[in-house]
């Protein structure tokens, strides 16, 4: 689940356009460059506008990236962006629920990335992730890739992500900034463990987790 603004002149026609995804792509592509296996198949949660997907196939061409988004307009607009680039390894968007593991198609993958999906979503969405990555996750060593804000325990909040929690509550009283160590006790209770802690711009962290059986 993502926050989607309308078309802008840069979009082909048909998608839409995000205007986080400026600022934060290239950031989130060196880490994912580190980390990622270089010939993987990746499973994107909550693609949203598909500009991501997009940017991250075009990246890292010997990986293989799979977007995916419940919403129909979600996913016109990753098909939108798709033709528009004309990828080899960039594969159509699933219909897929976070929140409704036991739904998802099968998929065979050695990552999953999701990106700002944890703090705009209910908790049912984090615990279906958490329980879906768990299952289809290779184990040992399947990666699970989360990025956006978070809370941490003696670590003050931001004043731009206390207002943006503020934000996010009036519009949902489900969705809010989730604390990372109950992100990281629902990974374990699904075999996911976190291996690293990563400092992003604008009070952003990226969370990765490995699959250990």
């Amino acid at each position: 689940m993502q926050t989607l603004d309308p078309l802008t002149p840069a979009a082909p026609p048909g998608a839409l356009a995000s205007p986080a995804v400026a600022r934060n792509t290239d950031a989130i592509l060196a880490v994912l460059r580190a980390h990622l296996p270089e010939r993987g198949r990746v499973l994107e949660i909550a693609s949203g506008s598909g500009e991501h997907a997009v940017a991250f196939a075009r990246a890292l061409p010997l990986t293989s990236w799979t977007p995916s988004d419940p919403s129909p307009e979600a996913r016109s607009s990753i098909a939108a962006w798709a033709a528009d680039a004309a990828l080899s390894n960039l594969g159509p968007a699933l219909d897929l629920d976070a929140a409704q593991p036991d739904t998802w198609p099968a998929v065979d993958v050695q990552a999953i990335v999701c990106i700002n999906m944890i703090h705009i979503s209910p908790w049912a969405a984090n615990e279906g992730l958490m329980a879906g990555a768990g299952r289809v996750l290779p184990d040992p060593g399947g990666l699970l890739v989360l990025y956006g804000p978070f809370r941490e325990a003696d670590v003050p909040l931001a004043p731009s992500n206390e207002a943006f929690d503020a934000s996010l509550k009036s519009r949902d009283p489900a969705w809010g900034l989730r604390a990372v160590e109950d992100i990281v006790a629902l990974a374990k209770a699904h075999g996911l463990h976190l291996t690293r802690r990563a400092e992003m711009p604008a009070n952003n962290l990226m969370l990765l987790f490995r699959r250990v059986g």
